[in-house]
C-alpha cells in the first residue's frame, strides 16, 4: 500500500491524461467538471469507470483528471488508463485483474501519417489504364 493520495499518467492515441487520486465518496472531475458533464455520451463515462467497477472501488476515491489533446475517445482512453496506473500505485494486489481485463497495457495504436502522391496513408489514386 503506497501513500493515501496518487498521481498517475495515462496515454492513448494523441491525449494524455493526468490522473490525482485520494480517498473521498466517489467524485469525478475531468478538467473542473462533472464527468458526466464532460462526456455527452455515455460510452465515455462507461470507459472512464470500468476500471473503478472491476475492483468494486467506485465510491473510495476522489479522482481529478487533467486530460488534453486527442478526441472523446481517445481521451476516456487516457483517463481509463491513468486510473489503473494510480490503482496499482495505491494497492499493486489489483494488478493481475487489471491486467487480465487489458487496462494496465498501454494501447500504442496510432494514426497512421499521410504519404506523397496518396489521397490518405494508404488509398491511392484510381488507376487509369490509358
Amino acid at each position: 500500500m503506497a501513500s493515501s493520495a496518487s498521481l498517475a499518467t495515462g496515454r492513448r492515441k494523441s491525449s494524455s491524461a493526468r490522473v490525482y487520486m485520494k480517498p473521498g465518496k466517489g467524485a469525478i472531475t475531468v478538467n473542473g467538471r462533472p464527468l458526466d458533464e464532460f462526456f455527452g455520451r455515455k460510452t465515455g463515462v462507461m470507459i472512464v469507470r470500468q476500471p473503478l467497477e472491476l475492483v468494486q472501488m467506485t465510491e473510495r476515491f476522489d479522482i481529478n483528471v487533467l486530460v488534453e489533446g486527442g478526441g472523446i475517445t481517445g481521451q476516456a482512453g487516457a483517463i481509463r488508463h491513468g486510473i489503473t496506473r494510480a490503482l496499482m500505485e495505491y494497492d499493486d494486489s489489483l494488478r493481475p485483474a487489471l491486467r487480465k481485463a487489458g487496462f494496465v497495457t498501454r494501447d500504442a495504436r496510432e494514426v497512421e501519417r499521410k504519404k506523397v502522391g496518396l489521397h490518405g496513408a494508404r488509398k491511392r489514386p484510381q488507376y487509369s489504364k490509358r
